[in-house]
């Protein structure tokens, strides 16, 4: 394809599901050689979009147009075939398999036959691709033993080795350090170039008015427009997709901090927390920085239990106590919303109801029978205070979009009424409004007295909602700042211990 002439054309595609209509005659118009940004809050429809370009649904009415002629695949092998291919947000690799096994899943032929596959040629081709990308992963190496951000690379090494024409990227660098996301910028300026188009779905503004060229407006499943990223604003942008201003995106109530709820002392978990002391207090807001990687999402597991101390002294409401596994912890009023929800915070083949109720079962179940009417009751009532949106209480939880699968789970958390919240990255690959609306939630809570500890690897998430910041930089506390003196810079010379 030459640049510049258009691939793709969407045009009046609606989707109805059952008590649900998902778009309502959106349309979309993609470049060759261009980063197409498309935007719009959780449930805005962009999923459900790029699934029937994907060939994973079939819409309802509509056309669409893919370099000149009439397109309508019916399954993805087809549009992966014709050169669309798709980056997504959630992990889907095989962790038993190696790097070069994922790349070229379903794909293997080309490197022998049914009966006998040349892995040498396998892993040689997907290391001219990891090379082409200045990815420095072996081949050979089990993608169990990599880490989330190796992942996703792999992802995209994996979208790349397609050759496609069309690459979907949806929130690709949600797992990134900032090195590894310089890289990827470095990637999609050289698939622009070839003449490849980009089709980019991000919550994150830097990234879109760094890196994209057009954007495409969705909201509740309707289109709204278009805007060249060179001659608009974030504010602009914020208001096609949310309907409204949003002139304090970090609403912080005044809230009177109270007596120690949790004292921390020299935590320690092999060698990856080491000798980790803090305390939070009633009515507190903790932030928790650093970098990909420094120990910030260990220490949160080591106080719920999913990976037991080592050592050190953990104290709640004044008395020592030791948790060894997550069921204790929520018997001590803790909660914990983890960092991964596709693998560790969702059941994706049960309900809605049966996410939400997950973790208070115990609460409402009475000589091993299930109070169904309360839990009925409880998970609609906390469903509408969320303000989530699905087909019905009975839809399968994958179904919705990914904000409000979160929402489902913070909600779960809620009903188990802690005094100690964990939040680990509450607000990743969640648009603008939900992102609001759970800072707003957040600070509701604190209100209440709960106390809240906040991993976030957006600093200006976590200095707009903490009352106070500490920086964990190798496993360890390596700076606390008080509200009043936050200070980006300082926070991240702390982080890189600068």
């Amino acid at each position: 394809m030459k640049k510049n002439e258009m691939i793709l054309r969407v045009k009046n595609v609606t989707k109805s599901f059952p008590g649900v209509k998902a778009l309502k005659g959106v349309n979309l118009d993609i470049y060759s050689g261009e980063v197409h940004a498309l935007l719009g809050e959780n449930g805005a429809g962009k999923s459900t979009l790029m699934k029937i370009i994907l060939g994973m649904y079939q819409p309802t009415s509509g056309e669409m147009e893919y370099k000149g002629e009439k397109y309508m695949p019916r399954t993805p092998m087809t549009a992966l075939n014709m050169g669309i291919s798709m980056i997504h947000q959630e992990i889907n690799l095989v962790p038993t398999t190696s790097v070069a096994e994922n790349v070229w899943i379903g794909r293997e032929y080309r490197f022998g036959n049914r009966y006998f596959i040349n892995k040498q040629k396998q892993e040689k081709a997907t290391e001219e691709i990891l090379g082409r990308l200045g990815l420095e992963i072996s081949p050979s190496t089990s993608v169990s033993a990599l880490s989330i951000a190796e992942m996703q690379l792999v992802e995209i090494a994996r979208a790349v080795s397609y050759d496609s024409d069309i690459i979907i990227m949806d929130e690709p660098t949600s797992a990134l350090t900032d090195e590894e996301v310089s890289r990827l910028y470095d990637i999609i300026s050289a698939l622009r170039e070839q003449g490849k188009a980009i089709i980019y779905i991000s919550h994150k503004f830097d990234e879109i008015f760094h890196i994209c060229d057009r954007a495409t407006i969705f909201r509740d499943g309707e289109y709204i427009g278009e805007r060249m990223i060179s001659e608009t604003t974030e504010e602009e942008l914020v208001k096609l997709m949310v309907g409204r201003e949003m002139h304090d995106m970090f609403p912080k109530f005044e809230v009177k901090i109270g007596e120690p709820v949790l004292e921390v002392s020299h935590l320690t978990m092999k060698n990856v927390v080491k000798d980790v002391s803090f305390t939070a207090h009633r009515g507190e807001i903790l932030g928790f920085a650093g970098l990909l990687g420094a120990g910030r999402t260990e220490i949160m597991e080591t106080l719920f239990g999913i990976t037991p101390k080592d050592g050190g002294c953990v104290k709640l409401h004044g008395k020592e106590i030791d948790v060894r596994n997550p069921k204790q912890a929520i018997g001590k009023k803790m909660a914990m919303v983890t960092e991964d929800r596709k693998h560790s915070g969702l059941i994706a083949i049960q309900s809605v109801r049966v996410n939400e109720s997950l973790a208070y079962l115990r609460k409402i179940t009475k000589g091993g029978f299930l109070n169904q009417k309360k839990e009925k009751k409880d998970t609609d009532e906390m469903a509408e205070r969320m303000r989530i949106k699905f087909p019905s209480m009975n839809s399968e939880i994958s179904l919705l979009s990914g904000g409000n699968q979160q929402k489902v789970i913070i909600g779960r958390w809620l009903l188990t009424q802690p005094d100690v919240l964990i939040m680990d990255e509450p607000t990743r690959g969640i648009d603008v409004g939900a992102k609001a609306e759970i800072y707003k939630l957040i600070g509701d809570l604190a209100k209440q007295g709960k106390t809240i500890l906040v991993v976030s690897s957006e600093l200006p998430e976590i200095m707009g909602i903490s009352d106070r910041v500490l920086v964990v930089r190798e496993g360890r506390i390596a700076g606390e700042f008080l509200r009043g003196e936050f200070d980006s810079d300082e926070i991240m010379k702390k982080a890189f211990g600068v």
